[in-house]
């Protein structure tokens, strides 16, 4: 079976081949563009038009190169990144990464649960009183009851969900030169708002649960190949990391796609109305509606609902993953609750408080608010150390960086430390 599967894989059909190696770094690139994501490229659109479209373009490179760096650590160690970490640097920082990350999730969690209640209700008419339990109770039975190739197939088909986002914006009909000229020319201001936004789109972008998710799925991917040691694990071949290039290549790109047509929707509706003060996707959505037609709204909507069961699982994931390597439990999507019960409390606790959070009525954008602060902190020393481990020779080998990896990953790293900085000076 382990060999028809490397047959699959490696098939001499291009296409073929493309699509079934499509796998954690298109779903970790898609859920990047969660509600609270959506929520934070509306605003920007909203806000300033066509003015942030532009970071759609100049992420892209930082995001792939961060991502694949990840990837490389998780194929080429046999272990996620937070075990990786553990192994070979001071475990101080390490326990308060986790801390953060899982503080940060469980806010972001209960912030796209908000989103998803909001889309349900303006749908529907279901309460958020009903809706939330349901969903947070729907991600937990499919993450602890499906084997992991039923959930991550369940994840890369919902990718599909965002196209609804890119039909959303042509139904706007935007000045398609405009956009252009905006895409490729950054029209940089130094007001709060133009400083406050472009800090919220970086931090979105390039957060801290996206680096132990896209790691932690690599192993999970070797362990269905059949390789369940660490022993066979470990090591990477030519084929493997070319595969995980394109795929997270394909992922990031697919995420930084969505986040154009996101911020283009609302920038050519919303903005040129005067409609810039959206705190909320569905404030975005509502708005759309007499300006892009019942099409866009009923996307856009929609989208929001989708991307959130895409989201919620890959957040929760992220934090049971990094805490149960830091403390050497078992983990693992294929694991049965009686083996992985410590791994799948912490899953069940995150998502069990952000329904919580949903249904004490805690504001959604109090919740993206503190979330982004929490990954502020920690995207760039969690950076630092993802450079680092990259570079170790001891640890990856002839896989260590190469110049192109380390100019990115390094840039990001300087980009995300700029970012935390101006986003505590504009908070405070």
């Amino acid at each position: 079976m382990n060999e028809l599967l490397e047959t699959d894989s490696h098939s001499h059909n291009p296409l073929v081949r493309y699509f079934r190696n499509l796998g954690p770094g298109l779903v970790t690139g898609a859920s990047d563009d969660d509600p609270s994501g959506i929520t934070t490229y509306s605003v920007a659109g909203a806000a300033l038009g066509y003015g942030m479209l532009w970071t759609a373009l100049a992420t892209f490179p930082l995001m792939a190169a961060v991502q694949l760096i990840c990837a490389r650590i998780g194929l080429v160690t046999g272990r996620g990144l937070a075990g990786t970490i553990r192994r070979h640097y001071p475990r101080p920082f390490l326990y308060v990464a986790c801390l953060l990350l899982l503080v940060a999730n469980v806010f972001n969690i209960g912030a796209d649960l908000a989103g998803m209640a909001d889309a349900t209700h303006m749908l529907t008419g279901v309460p958020p009183l009903v809706s939330v339990p349901m969903f947070g109770l729907a991600v937990l039975l499919a993450t602890v009851y499906l084997t992991y190739a039923r959930f991550a197939q369940y994840l890369k088909w919902l990718t599909g969900v965002l196209f609804a986002y890119v039909l959303a914006a042509l139904l706007a009909k935007p000045d398609w030169r405009q956009v252009a000229v905006a895409t490729v020319v950054p029209s940089l201001r130094g007001d709060a708002l133009y400083v406050t936004t472009l800090v919220a789109v970086l931090g979105t972008t390039i957060s801290p649960y996206l680096f132990f998710w896209q790691a932690s799925q690599e192993v999970e991917e070797e362990k269905a190949r059949g390789r369940r040691t660490l022993v066979q694990r470990r090591g990477a071949n030519a084929h493997e990391l070319s595969d995980a290039r394109l795929d997270v290549i394909t992922g990031m790109l697919f995420s930084n796609v969505v986040m154009f047509f996101i911020m283009l929707a609302t920038g050519a509706t919303l903005h040129p109305s005067g409609r810039s003060e959206i705190e909320t996707a569905r404030g975005a959505a509502e708005a759309l509606r007499p300006l892009a037609g019942d099409g866009a709204y009923l996307l856009f909507a929609l989208g929001l609902i989708g991307t959130g069961f895409l989201a919620v699982p890959v957040l929760a994931g992220s934090a049971s993953f990094a805490v149960a390597e830091v403390f050497g439990w078992r983990a693992g999507l294929d694991l049965s609750p009686r083996r992985g019960r410590r791994f799948y409390l912490v899953f069940a606790g995150a998502v069990a408080t952000g329904v919580v959070l949903r249904l004490a009525g805690t504001n959604p954008i109090r919740m993206l608010f503190l979330s982004a602060l929490l990954n502020g902190l920690l995207a760039p020393p969690l950076l630092l150390l993802v450079m680092l481990v990259s570079n170790n020779r001891k640890i990856m080998g002839a896989h260590a960086n190469g110049p192109w990896l380390n100019v990115l990953g390094w840039s990001a790293t300087i980009v995300m430390s700029v970012a935390a900085l101006a986003f505590l000076a504009t908070s405070l």
